[in-house]
């Protein structure tokens, strides 16, 4: 069964950004109001996964520290290579030693985003370097279907994310199952009911190689940041699992759903 789990893994190293503005602090919502866009990167206080996406005051706002690289090939690959569930460790500053997990990415320029515990992400500050040992690119396991594509996810977090064969299909456990008509740069907030951490599946969309529209496909993913006043921008998923619908089943359980937990990723 877990014949092809053994992946390659690679030490990386990211730095903790620092948020940039622009010549205006100020961005405009979309109904021409103009707002600070407060959360949009670097470390982001107060926040934690199972919060929800909509409820919180800021821009994009992740759990965590944004991880990035002042060398484009060098942040290329640490964004390529990390996976949702790896292991993180800061190796400089007041938090050295103090130990995370990759929890999504972001777009922009590629941002890692690495979950802490509450305590050690208040002692930590922009330009802190934080390895992670970035594992799962790749990587199937011996039951996936050839039609199924997994990426971005630790292979460990299979079973706990509730992803698991069912006859010849991928059986997965979601909050939600919307339609690709919402997603684009984000799922605009409509009242759902929307949390840091959960799994979001999203119809006729092929996330192989990029977010483009395919009829009768699914692609499921981990919602990694909230929401944001730009208009036509939301919540951010980080994709995992992408195939045709025949073969990747997403089950829809808005009340017991649990996604991805800091207690799962040992972050409380």
């Amino acid at each position: 069964m877990n014949a092809h789990l053994n992946a390659v893994a690679v030490n990386l190293l990211g730095t903790v950004e620092h948020p940039g503005l622009g010549d205006s602090p100020y961005r405009v919502d979309a109904d021409g109001a103009p707002y600070v866009p407060v959360g949009d990167g670097g470390l982001v206080l107060g926040l934690e996964l199972g919060d929800s996406v909509f409820a919180l005051d800021g821009d994009h706002a992740a759990p965590g520290a944004c991880l990035t690289h002042s060398d484009e090939a060098a942040r290329h690959a640490l964004v390529l290579y990390s996976c949702i569930g790896n292991g993180a460790e800061v190796r400089t500053g007041a938090a050295a030693g103090a130990r995370g997990a990759v929890i999504g990415k972001r777009g922009e320029h590629g941002r890692v985003i690495v979950g802490f515990r509450a305590s050690e992400l208040a002692r930590m500050r922009p330009g802190d370097q934080i390895s992670v040992r970035t594992r799962g690119q790749g990587s199937r396991p011996a039951w996936l279907p050839a039609g199924v594509t997994m990426l971005n996810l630790d292979p460990d977090l299979l079973a706990a994310l509730r992803i698991s064969p069912a006859e010849a299909t991928v059986s997965v456990s979601v909050r939600m199952v919307l339609p690709s008509k919402l997603a684009g740069n984000g799922l605009p907030g409509d009242g759902q009911d929307l949390r840091l951490g959960d799994l979001v599946a999203i119809t006729d969309i092929d996330a192989r190689y990029n977010m483009g529209y395919r009829r009768d496909w699914v692609s499921v993913g981990v919602t990694g940041h909230g929401s944001s006043p730009l208009p036509g921008h939301g919540p951010g998923i980080t994709p995992i699992l992408t195939g045709p619908r025949t073969l990747l089943a997403a089950r829809e359980d808005r009340h017991d759903h649990a996604g991805l937990t800091a207690a799962l990723l040992k972050l409380q």
